[in-house]
């Protein structure tokens, strides 16, 4: 397979795997296998896409592709009828055992509303069965469409570690027959903190990919958005749900500022705030008003949202607000205390009092065992080392940042500050 058809097809894959699963999972109840069959889907594609092209609608193909493995499989195993009864009361079909009928019972169900489709899949993976890190890991493997090395990036931890999660954790689900739906009223609130984190960490991967050569993955923060929009939308009265809804849409903003015409990054300070979305700060600011009128204490989502509500409200980067973004870094320290909370509190330290100050705060992250290979420890010790005049420590963290971090376009611009820093006098 040559290179432009990977793309092609990786592309396809990371935008539709998540509806497919959860089409599939509609239809079988059973996400471990919606997933199996998703990817013998993606199989066959890589066997046949080289020879025939790509198909007008690629999407389509891998859907209709799934659904055929799925229905081999409910036929093979005499399930026909008794997954006929479990269609027929939201499809209204009669008449099991008639394949015409079936087929089309089963082309309804897969093209029911995505959005609900998702929706069922999000909740049904962070269901209370599974420890809430296996709930986080397996929706961001199904509706994310990540590697295991992607989710393990994000959390820090070894590959090996996330791949058992996710296998044990839809072995769970199957063994115990968890039905596919969005919970009640009264299950609702239990489930949702799991299911806030993994739309933030979808959105953070496509925000700040882990890896590869694009510095973002826009369709990933979308969808997350639209996930999130659609949560606000079922859960009005949670402040944190409107709280992370304001943190994408701020984020989001940024998105045509944060790379030059090459695709290569630039840093917020640096950017053209002229190029932010204007329209996302808005309704970014709008959800923010809506959790903070909700009253109650402000959750982890909210006050970040406050932090980059604080970005969003300063005309250039010199009106920034340092001192409140500090003050909200200690107390989100407080909500929801991590070592990296407290090395984007470092920066804000940094900001706000003087590089001395937030260096100081990031050297007592050095020995911290969650960061040992994380690169944004030694890039922002790189940056306030070269603040502070000490070009020669400075260049050594670049470097080093530069060897932890698996995304081509952030390597090259740490090397690139590693070397500013080597012809300074």
């Amino acid at each position: 397979m040559n290179d432009t058809l990977q793309r092609t097809l990786d592309a396809v894959w990371r935008m539709e795997s998540a509806k497919i699963i959860g089409a599939l999972a509609r239809l079988l109840r059973d996400v471990g296998l919606a997933e199996e069959f998703a990817h013998d889907a993606l199989v066959t594609a890589l066997e046949h896409w080289p020879k025939s092209g790509v198909p007008d609608n690629p999407a389509a193909w891998l859907m209709t592709t799934a659904k055929h493995r799925a229905l081999d499989h409910l036929r093979r195993n005499t399930l026909l009828a008794h997954k006929h009864v479990e269609l027929s009361h939201e499809l209204d079909a009669q008449h099991a055992m008639r394949s015409d009928d079936f087929n089309d019972a089963v082309d309804e169900a897969l093209d029911d509303e995505v959005g609900d489709n998702l929706l069922r899949l999000m909740f049904t993976a962070c269901h209370p069965l599974l420890s809430r890190e296996a709930r986080v890991a397996l929706t961001l493997r199904l509706i994310g469409g990540l590697s295991s090395s992607e989710i393990a990036r994000a959390f820090l931890l070894a590959e090996p570690t996330i791949a058992q999660r996710i296998v044990r954790a839809k072995r769970t689900l199957s063994a115990a027959h968890v039905p596919f739906e969005v919970p009640r009223a009264e299950q609702l609130t239990a489930r949702l903190d799991s299911v806030l984190e993994v739309i933030y960490l979808i959105f953070n991967e496509g925000y700040s990919a882990t890896a590869g050569d694009d510095w973002m993955r826009p369709a990933l923060c979308d969808e997350a958005l639209r996930l999130g929009r659609v949560l606000a939308e079922l859960t009005p009265q949670i402040a944190e749900v409107h709280g992370l809804v304001a943190l994408m849409e701020i984020q989001a903003s940024r998105t045509h500022a944060r790379v030059d015409a090459q695709g290569n990054p630039i840093l917020l300070l640096n950017q053209n705030r002229a190029r932010w979305d204007h329209l996302l700060i808005g309704r970014g600011l709008t959800a923010l008003a809506r959790a903070e009128a909700l009253g109650g204490a402000y959750g982890s989502y909210t006050l970040q949202a406050a932090i980059v509500a604080c970005h969003a409200r300063a005309r250039t980067a010199e009106q920034t607000d340092w001192p409140r973004i500090a003050a909200l870094y200690d107390a989100l320290a407080q909500t929801a205390p991590s070592p990296v909370v407290e090395l984007n509190r470092a920066v804000a330290l940094a900001m706000a009092f003087g590089p001395a100050a937030g260096l100081a705060h990031a050297d007592t992250l050095t020995d911290e065992p969650a960061l040992a290979h994380y690169h944004l420890l030694p890039s922002v010790r790189g940056d306030l080392l070269a603040k502070l005049g000490r070009a020669v420590e400075a260049s050594a963290e670049f470097r080093r940042a530069a060897a932890l971090t698996q995304n081509a376009r952030e390597r090259a611009l740490l090397l690139e500050r590693a070397a500013a820093c080597r012809v300074k006098p």
